[in-house]
This record gives structure tokens, sequence and C-alpha cells, in this order.
């Protein structure tokens, strides 16, 4: 039994495992966040020039 636990303490693959899975999540929500906004802006450009070429 103490074998088998001081193997545990000693894998450190299922930690690295999280930490890679935290980071991709964090880049998705920065991702998701950025073209939100990227696409408001844009939409109101064209909103814009959609105005001006009504005239």
């Amino acid at each position: 039994m103490k074998k088998f636990l001081a193997k545990i303490r000693k894998n450190e693959s299922g930690a690295t495992a999280i930490e890679y899975g935290l980071i991709a999540a964090l880049i998705a929500v920065v991702l998701i966040g950025s073209l939100q906004t990227l696409g408001n802006n844009m939409k109101n450009q064209f909103t814009t020039i959609g105005t001006s070429i009504g005239r």
C-alpha cells in the first residue's frame, strides 16, 4: 500500500493534463470574448456603411 501511495504522489501526469485543460479553457474564454467584441464592432461598422449608402 505504501508503494502504491508513493507512486501516486510521484505521478504528475494527471496534474499536467489538468493544467493544460485549464490553459485551453482560458484561451477559449478569451477567444470567445474577443470574437464577440470584434463581431459587434463589425456589425456597427456595416450598419454605419449601410446607413450612409442608403441616404
